[in-house]
C-alpha cells in the first residue's frame, strides 16, 4: 500500500474519532462528520477507497442518527408528562439552541419544554419534569448517536479492509 493511501486512512479516522466524540460533546458535528470523512478518502482514494454502496448505507445511517436524536427527545419529554406543547418546546428548543453552544445544546431542549408546558397553564414542578424528560432524552439520543457513528466507523474500515487485501 502506498503511503497516500496510509495519509488518507489515517486522516479519514481522525475525521471519524472526532465524529464519535461529537456524539457526546455536543458543540462538535457527529455522524455528519464520520460520513464526511469516508465520503473525502472516496473522492480522495477513487477507486481504492470504500464502494458508493457502503457511503449510501452510511449516509442512510445519518439520517436516522439525526431523526433518533429528536425523537429521542420528545419521547423522552413524553414519558415523564409533557403535552404535545412541551414535546414541541423541546425539539424547538433543542433547534435553538444549537446557536448558542454547548450550554444552549444541553439546556434548549430542557427550557423549551418547560417553558412551553408553563405557559400552556402547567404548573412550575409538572413543566420542570417534562423538561427533565427531554433533556434525559437528548442525552439517550445522544448515546444513540455515538453507537451509530462507531457503527459507521466500523463498517468504512471493515469495507476498506475487504476492498485493500
Amino acid at each position: 500500500m502506498t503511503l497516500e493511501a496510509w495519509i488518507a486512512l489515517i486522516m479519514a479516522l481522525i475525521m471519524m474519532i472526532a465524529g464519535c466524540l461529537g456524539s457526546l460533546i455536543p458543540a462538535l458535528p457527529s455522524t455528519p462528520l464520520v460520513f464526511l470523512a469516508a465520503l473525502l478518502h472516496r473522492i480522495w482514494m477513487k477507486e481504492q477507497g470504500v464502494h458508493g454502496i457502503i457511503l449510501l448505507t452510511m449516509g442512510i445511517l445519518v439520517v436516522i442518527s439525526l431523526l433518533l436524536e429528536y425523537l429521542a427527545t420528545a419521547v423522552g419529554a413524553r414519558k415523564l408528562g409533557a403535552s404535545s406543547k412541551g414535546v414541541v418546546g423541546a425539539i424547538v428548543g433543542g433547534m435553538l439552541g444549537l446557536f448558542f453552544g454547548v450550554p444552549g445544546i444541553l439546556l434548549g431542549p430542557l427550557i423549551g419544554a418547560v417553558a412551553l408546558e408553563w405557559l400552556g397553564g402547567r404548573s412550575p414542578q409538572s413543566a420542570a419534569k417534562a423538561g427533565a424528560g427531554a433533556l434525559m432524552g437528548m442525552l439517550a439520543g445522544s448515546l444513540g448517536k455515538f453507537l451509530i457513528s462507531l457503527i459507521m466507523m466500523l463498517l468504512f474500515v471493515s469495507a476498506w479492509l475487504l476492498a485493500n487485501q
